[in-house]
């Protein structure tokens, strides 16, 4: 199984960017798809984006359009989401996952890991 440990969250202000980070150990990192989710607090946990393997192709969600960039450094076993113009409606704690196979990145249940998470507040 994949260990993942998020970073980089933390108090900003709107407009502001932040980029975070996902360390992978345990097994192949570039064996697995990486997506990154979010959940506000009473809310359900949403899929932000996702990324294939080999960092080919990449999947958002509605919130993540046009703001957030998903990448992988393979070698380095690290995934990141750059998120730029950050709105309070972006806060959350935000979880980056692992799966493999073929699966919808939106589906939570097609992961076979989980991080902890990291917490992202945006003040207006």
């Amino acid at each position: 199984q994949v260990q993942l440990v998020e970073s980089g969250g933390g108090l900003v202000q709107a407009g502001d960017s932040l980029r975070l980070s996902c360390a992978a150990s345990g097994r192949t990192f570039s064996d697995y798809h990486m997506g990154w989710f979010r959940q506000a607090p009473g809310k359900e946990r949403e899929f932000v984006a996702g990324i294939m393997t080999l960092g080919g192709r990449t999947y958002y969600g509605d919130s993540a359009k046009g703001r957030f960039t998903i990448s992988r450094d393979n070698a380095k076993n690290t995934g990141y989401l750059q998120m730029i113009s950050l709105k309070p409606e972006d806060t959350a704690v935000y979880y980056c996952a692992v799966g493999r196979g073929s699966f919808s990145f939106p589906d939570k249940g097609g992961y076979d890991s989980w991080g902890q998470g990291t917490q992202v507040t945006v003040s207006s």
